[in-house]
């Protein structure tokens, strides 16, 4: 067997050992492995420790997209990367809430009637559907009759991921769409600040000055989408694993910086009710975090063992000596300068045993670097990509988030050092 041919074997055998990884998982719940036309979630879908299941996705996911990039021409990988409208498809989708109807017709809804109930052209909403239900998303159960499936599920507007799929598919394609401009233009090109994102360059030339923060404080719809999209967020990356896997029991006292409406701390009271937390955020976040304890974990407020604290982090952390400073998915939303400075900020806020907890991805090269894999770092095996590839596709994409709307980015391990090094020293 010649070498190619070696590790295109090994690439079978990494697709094959992770699927069946995956489907052990999912029979341990009792409920078997999802079908293709499941038309509900599945138990494990919703589950917030999912770590087994995830890592074998992730080989899976890499593996084949590996070994589809090998074996098919060039010109057909490369054009699928610019033959991707499902971004488009999808946001019609979920603006036109074509799921929420679908969800009253588990048997299906023929293609005029759907177009009536969404008021948009016949013709148009079968293309859409079909585009869609090549990737699983949506069913045509019989000519011009389509119906729900898992995926399409995730784009009611109930669902929290579908509210992070409208942000990106409304907002963040538009910024994308002006990207090489940015990266020549004399302004913008070479600049790290936050008002010299392509965001703003798109913005500015719509007429529009809001910085993204401000927008979201002036708009009720986009608000509501963001916080909710942040939640999808997490079930997407599985986040909530961290209320599993920290020694929570050992702690006594938590700060969650940028709480937002308390999508960990409400979870992280319910299930540690010894721990003392403060939410913070700008005050009117912190508005909508009351309504969201009152509503989801009203106990916690009324024996005080939750402080909402309205603050700016930038500027200063007025909590002081708690045994964690919490920041989820913080961190990446700020270049290197503002970062720093949070970072700082809490450093003079600590106590003695005071522990910083970041959450946020860390990004790994696509060649295998010394030492990397030896520090409780994964590694993928041989012969994929060290950084898991296209397994890993979707932190790699959330980088281009950050920098398309505010100029920021998920970092390496290095680049997270420098800057835990830099607000270490205070002045």
């Amino acid at each position: 067997m010649t070498e190619p041919e070696a590790k295109l074997e090994a690439l079978l055998d990494i697709i094959n050992s992770s699927a069946r990884q995956a489907i052990v998982e999912y029979k341990k719940t009792g409920h078997g492995v999802p079908g293709a036309d499941a038309t509900t979630f599945h138990p494990l879908d919703m589950a917030t420790d999912t770590i087994a299941l995830r890592k074998a996705i992730r080989l899976l996911e890499g593996a084949y997209h590996q070994l589809s990039a090998i074996l098919a021409p060039p010109q057909h990988t490369v054009m699928n990367f610019v033959f991707n409208y499902n971004w488009a498809c999808t946001n019609v989708a979920l603006r036109a809430r074509i799921a929420d109807v679908l969800e009253q017709h588990p048997e299906g809804l023929s293609v005029d009637r759907l177009a009536d109930a969404v008021d948009l052209d016949k013709s148009n909403v079968a293309r859409i559907l079909r585009v869609l239900s090549l990737m699983g998303c949506f069913k045509e159960v019989k000519r011009d009759v389509f119906a729900n499936t898992r995926l399409s599920l995730i784009l009611k507007s109930t669902n929290n991921t579908g509210c992070y799929a409208h942000f990106h598919s409304r907002h963040i394609a538009k910024y994308a769409g002006v990207l090489y401009e940015t990266m020549i233009d004399q302004d913008f090109s070479r600049s790290h600040e936050l008002d010299k994102a392509p965001r703003v360059f798109a913005c500015r030339k719509e007429g529009l000055s809001d910085s993204y923060w401000e927008t979201i404080k002036n708009d009720d719809e986009r608000r509501d989408i963001f916080h909710r999209g942040l939640l999808g967020h997490g079930e997407m990356m599985g986040t909530s694993a961290v209320l599993h896997r920290y020694p929570w029991d050992n702690v006594s006292s938590v700060v969650d910086v940028g709480s937002g409406i308390g999508a960990f701390s409400i979870p992280l009271a319910t299930m540690f009710p010894h721990l003392k937390i403060t939410n913070h955020d700008l005050p009117e976040v912190i508005v909508q975090a009351q309504n969201a304890w009152e509503k989801n974990a009203p106990e916690a407020l009324l024996d005080g063992r939750v402080e909402l604290v309205p603050n700016n982090f930038l500027e200063d952390i007025p909590v002081f000596g708690k045994d964690v400073y919490y920041l989820r998915h913080i961190i990446h939303d700020w270049p290197d300068a503002e970062a720093t400075a949070i970072l700082r900020n809490i450093r003079k806020a600590m106590g003695p045993n005071s522990v910083v907890l970041i959450h946020d991805s860390v990004l790994f090269h696509a060649f295998q670097e010394p030492g990397v894999g030896t520090n409780g770092l994964s590694v993928a095996p041989e012969p994929m990509l060290p950084n898991f590839g296209a397994g890993s596709h979707r932190v790699y994409q959330i980088d281009l988030t950050m920098w398309f709307l505010l100029n920021s980015k998920e970092r390496t391990l290095d680049e997270m050092k420098i800057i835990a090094q830099v607000s270490s020293n205070i002045s």
